[in-house]
């Protein structure tokens, strides 16, 4: 049996009446189509014509005595019969049909177990059609088949499903992206299948999309699924490896829509509560602080809003963000501005106390920090994370006595030398003093290793085997 998450349906229903899939709904509803000329030349059959046909006339008093006979017809003429405009036709009527009474999808279920017959597959099929409005009323179908029952989808159509609702998420000005996105927000707030949607890369698409310009409706229904998620504690535990908070707090800082804000609220106070542990808590904490959340906490606590919602979660994020910066270490702050992505000129990169006190533990959890650095070496286009990514380097490398022998390890030195090429001066520069601070230490750490020789030398013991 599914495990819904029971959420007020007005709030996604109201999206799926203003769509391009209801719109063009409207219109296939008001079509007549001749039945009477399949049965005449066999494309469907007596039996199947007679409940079609009574269907168009007295929908809710005849489906009420012969509701078994409804589902058979409905599962063979999608079948069986291939005309766009009337396999678009049947999947309104069937759609409706579910819309009026959920208790209908077990009914499917059922009547399709004891024809031996798989309720998933005519639909699944009609995904590879080429006609749009077919494709995403069968994908909308399923996921009310999908959710709405005693049954889930079993695992291969599942991992199927969501990566054809990935992918149609991601291609290029998609007109039904609003229900696609609908679907997906159906399906996730079913626990079993949000780690399915996870393990077919889910979440870094709704991140990246949400990471260009999308209109605040598909911006809402994708941070609709990420909250959603949240509900799982072992999820909300592994968000912001996606970059969930940053990517978030710049829709925050740019939103004028109020749901929009509401839904952001929503996700940041499940990325606290729902972690079972609290020290994944206090880094999400960290990372909204670095990513200047309390800011806008600070500018929404001016405003009105109707939404009590709204209120109690900006209270509760701003308590919670204020204790976590009261607590908040200078190697705290560094480490989730590192993690975050989003180096910037922050006062503790220039502080020597802190690199003094700190270098040493960007050895930490086998160097994850100075790998992240190297990482963002690499791969960032920006010219102020590679100058700070190099100072930062560089400070490491002066501070911790085998810093070169590492960043060697890592791959770190080479890069650093690229960047003396870098069209930006200020990323040159900062290479250069990196590339300084290796050779100084290397020739300091050669000095000691012949003042150690000599004194050995003077009390006539053999000398020191020493690498530079």
């Amino acid at each position: 049996m599914t495990t819904a998450l029971y959420l007020p349906e007005e709030n996604i229903d109201m999206i799926a009446a203003t769509s391009v899939l209801q719109q063009q709904a409207a219109d296939i509803r008001t079509r007549s189509i001749n039945w009477a000329s399949y049965m005449q030349s066999q494309m469907i059959s007596q039996e199947d014509y007679q409940v079609i046909s009574s269907l168009d006339k007295s929908r809710a008093s005849f489906l009420a005595q012969n509701s078994t006979q409804v589902v058979k017809t409905m599962l063979n003429l999608v079948s069986h019969l291939s005309k766009d405009s009337t396999i678009q036709y049947i999947l309104v009527l069937l759609d409706d049909l579910l819309q009026e009474d959920r208790s209908r999808v077990d009914l499917f279920h059922e009547t399709s177990g004891k024809m031996k017959q798989c309720v998933w597959g005519p639909f699944l099929n009609l995904l590879n059609r080429q006609d749009g409005f077919i494709v995403n009323m069968s994908s909308r179908i399923l996921a009310k088949f999908a959710c709405w029952g005693h049954e889930t989808m079993p695992k291969s159509d599942l991992n199927f499903y969501l990566q054809f609702l990935k992918d149609q998420l991601a291609s290029n000005n998609n007109e039904y992206i609003q229900s696609v996105a609908r679907c997906l927000q159906m399906m996730l707030r079913v626990d079993e299948y949000r780690f399915a949607f996870v393990s077919v890369d889910g979440i870094s698409t709704l991140i990246r999309i949400l990471s260009t310009r999308v209109n605040f409706q598909v911006q809402y229904q994708l941070i609709f699924c990420l909250w959603v998620l949240t509900f799982n504690p072992l999820l909300a535990a592994k968000m912001n490896k996606f970059s969930v908070i940053p990517i978030l707090a710049d829709i925050l800082s740019d939103c004028a829509k109020e749901k929009v804000t509401r839904i952001i609220l929503a996700v940041f106070r499940n990325l606290i509560e729902k972690p079972e542990d609290s020290s994944v808590a206090k880094d999400h904490c960290i990372a909204m602080v670095q990513c200047k959340v309390l800011k806008q906490l600070s500018i929404l606590e001016q405003r009105r809003f109707d939404d009590e919602d709204i209120t109690a979660d900006v209270e509760y994020l701003s308590e919670k963000l204020q204790n976590s910066v009261q607590d908040l270490s200078s190697f705290d702050e560094y480490a989730t501005e590192v993690r975050s992505g989003r180096l910037e000129w922050s006062p503790v990169h220039k502080s020597a106390k802190f690199w003094r006190e700190n270098a040493q533990r960007l050895n930490e959890k086998n160097y994850e920090l100075l790998r992240i650095l190297v990482h963002l070496l690499e791969t960032s286009k920006d010219a102020i994370i590679l100058s700070v990514a190099c100072f930062d380097i560089g400070e490491y490398v002066r501070h911790y006595p085998r810093g070169k022998h590492v960043l060697e390890q890592l791959g770190g030195k080479q890069i650093v030398m690229q960047h003396l090429g870098h069209e930006d001066p200020n990323v040159r520069y900062e290479a250069l003093l990196a590339v300084q601070k290796l050779m100084v230490h290397n020739w300091e750490y050669l000095g000691k290793q012949l003042e150690k020789e000599n004194e050995n030398q003077k009390q006539g013991a053999a000398p020191i085997a020493g690498k530079a």
